[in-house]
């Protein structure tokens, strides 16, 4: 359980960073190139992504062995792209209720509630999917 407790933690200092990237990059894109949210919800997204991976499987998940690296990657992908469709299915529906209640920003609060759903896809994804098998004396 502890095992499980801290690694939880280094998920969400890793899915924080991998937020900030992706806020950020989402902002610019849309206050300084004027890009349509949605799309530029995917560029940031995608740029957090690449990001995500490397910081995951370096200091969260130990990756399986029966898995090459390329492997991982794509795993990684699908199940990010999976999460790519969540976040801008959750932020297209938010912004057509949010967009005439807060005209300005409502963008940046729905992908603030996105995350959040995604942040959890992600964790029991990548754990099922990508992470190391142990017998169950070790994960104590």
């Amino acid at each position: 359980m502890k095992k499980l407790f801290e690694q939880i933690i280094k998920f969400g200092i890793v899915g924080a960073l991998a937020f900030v990237i992706d806020y950020a990059v989402l902002f610019i894109l849309v206050e300084f190139f004027h890009m349509d949210s949605i799309a530029a919800a995917t560029v940031s997204f995608t740029v957090s992504v690449v990001f995500n991976y490397l910081a995951s499987m370096k200091y969260v998940f130990v990756g399986r062995a029966d898995q090459s690296k390329q492997k991982q990657f794509v795993i990684f992908v699908i199940l990010s792209v999976l999460g790519l469709l969540i976040n801008n299915g959750i932020m297209w529906a938010l912004n057509l209720v949010l967009s005439p209640i807060i005209p300005r920003f409502y963008y940046l609060i729905s992908k603030i509630f996105a995350t959040g759903v995604v942040m959890v896809w992600n964790f029991v994804t990548r754990k099922i999917f990508l992470e190391e098998k142990k017998p169950a004396t070790e994960n104590e």
